[in-house]
């Protein structure tokens, strides 16, 4: 059992011991005051849960976050004056550098109910990063794209529903510019690399796209049009297997770069645990990959036999490195990214490199995280603050790649061409978003319903540079 997913079984064991005790306490009323009072008391605390305690949140929002850098990392001196942070004199910044920026955040009374936030103001470029709702910790703001405001003395933080105190400390980590590279995105599943880098690959010198599953269960959506199970599954896979294909055409990437290899969704680490053996769809009755690699621009060693298998996954990749040689690869951070196929994705690629005469960069990027499931916080076109992290053990290098308001746009558009994003929520869940909306100020995304639209159209994207020996970051042999 991966470690979210004992997260959320002791969330779910708290929230059902919760519930029962609440359920003696409303008895209780009824039968000490008046039988309607429990009623109305579980329609108000109904309402108190979808506005406040909804979140998948599993940690407490009182832990500092823990996070160190790579040594010799500069740490240019600022100071806090009020709103105003202010360098020593004399400190030079770079223009493209990611600048982080530790401070200790704590909310007011009316943070615990509106999502604490800090704006960031003055200058050209005012932003805003969105903090945990009671937050009461050491928090790591992203100034990224604020260097010359910064450097002007032009900088104020703003806290709203929040206060910030203590003395700052500001981290500059200087990143080459990986756009002007042959970058190659590992995509577990369709959407996944829009989601992470679709503002680097569409600005990079040269993109590669490939997708390692078709994406085809939890396909009820395809159900109601009348299809049986099986044949929803299908159906879904196909056309996440073309979404895959298709949507980094808007972005430029020629057709011969993009590759679906076509194995099954949530499969990957039984395939990983028995390399030879094939491992079919949980949904889509196959046992044959080739129904969703037919569009792809060359063969590969998977078509031979269309087996489900690790090893076929292993040779399919190292036969489209090879082909790419890519400068860069951007795949699943190894810790905080839980999600299993992404897990094995990641593995995947190092097993694969292991035996390669070349190594490439590698940028990780987190779609999922463990113990937060609404990180990035805050809205659609604003600032990334870096995720929640509790060890400071292995230094992270992260990297911020800031988008225009134009590139956001044109990263919904292409998050919008994907299937798996279009269906409309479940009653409950935008029954939530309402209330959300009108009790706790929470704003929707104005390009789409999913949550991925506000999660992932940003101001930045952020990535973080991976190198051998890191936890997780170990290639292996073939």
């Amino acid at each position: 059992m991966s470690r979210k997913q004992q997260l959320l079984k002791r969330h779910r064991r708290n929230k059902r011991i919760g519930l029962l005790i609440a359920l003696i306490v409303l008895i209780a009323i009824g039968v000490l005051v008046a039988w309607w009072l429990p009623l109305l008391l579980a329609v108000i605390g109904w309402i108190a849960h979808e506005a406040w305690f909804a979140d998948h949140l599993f940690y407490s929002p009182k832990d500092d976050y823990q996070y160190s850098f790579p040594p010799y990392t500069p740490q240019p001196k600022v100071h806090l004056n009020g709103e105003q942070l202010r360098l020593d004199d004399g400190v030079m910044l770079v223009d493209d550098a990611t600048l982080i920026l530790a401070v200790r955040v704590k909310s007011t009374w009316l943070g615990r109910f509106f999502d604490p936030r800090i704006e960031l103001v003055g200058g050209t470029n005012p932003d805003a990063q969105t903090f945990e709702r009671g937050v009461n910790g050491l928090r790591y703001l992203n100034l990224s794209g604020q260097s010359q405001t910064l450097s002007q003395g032009l900088l104020r933080l703003r806290g709203r529903f929040c206060r910030v105190s203590g003395e700052p400390v500001l981290w500059a980590l200087e990143q080459a510019d990986y756009r002007r590279s042959r970058v190659m995105v590992i995509a577990p599943h369709a959407d996944d690399a829009e989601l992470a880098a679709y503002g680097l690959y569409s600005q990079a010198d040269e993109a590669w796209i490939v997708t390692l599953t078709a994406g085809e269960i939890e396909a009820e959506h395809y159900q109601k049009m009348g299809l049986d199970k099986i044949e929803a599954a299908r159906l879904k896979g196909r056309l996440r297997a073309w979404d895959s294909l298709a949507v980094p055409r808007w972005a430029g990437v020629p057709a011969e770069n993009c590759v679906q290899l076509g194995y099954f969704c949530l499969q990957l680490a039984a395939m990983q645990a028995a390399p030879n053996q094939a491992v079919g769809s949980r949904e889509a009755d196959l046992n044959d990959t080739r129904l969703f690699r037919q569009l792809n621009p060359f063969t590969l060693p998977g078509d031979v036999d269309g087996a489900p298998t690790w090893n076929n996954l292993l040779a399919d990749l190292r036969e489209v490195l090879l082909r790419a040689r890519p400068d860069v690869i951007v795949l699943p951070h190894p810790t905080l990214d839980p999600h299993p196929d992404h897990i094995c994705s990641q593995q995947a690629v190092l097993q694969v490199l292991g035996s390669l005469d070349w190594q490439p960069t590698l940028l990780g990027y987190a779609n999922h995280l463990h113990d937060n499931d609404r990180w990035p916080m805050g809205n659609a076109g604003e600032g990334i603050a870096l995720p929640p992290a509790f060890d400071a053990a292995a230094p992270m290098q992260p990297l911020s790649l800031r988008l225009t308001l134009e590139q956001q746009r044109d990263k919904a558009m292409a998050l919008g061409m994907m299937h798996d994003l279009q269906p409309p929520a479940p009653f409950k869940r935008r029954l939530r978003r309402v209330i959300q909306r009108l009790l706790a100020g929470r704003k929707p995304s104005v390009y789409g319903e999913n949550e991925f639209f506000r999660k992932a159209v940003r101001r930045q994207e952020l990535l973080w540079l991976l190198k051998p020996g890191e936890s997780g970051v170990n290639r292996g042999e073939l």
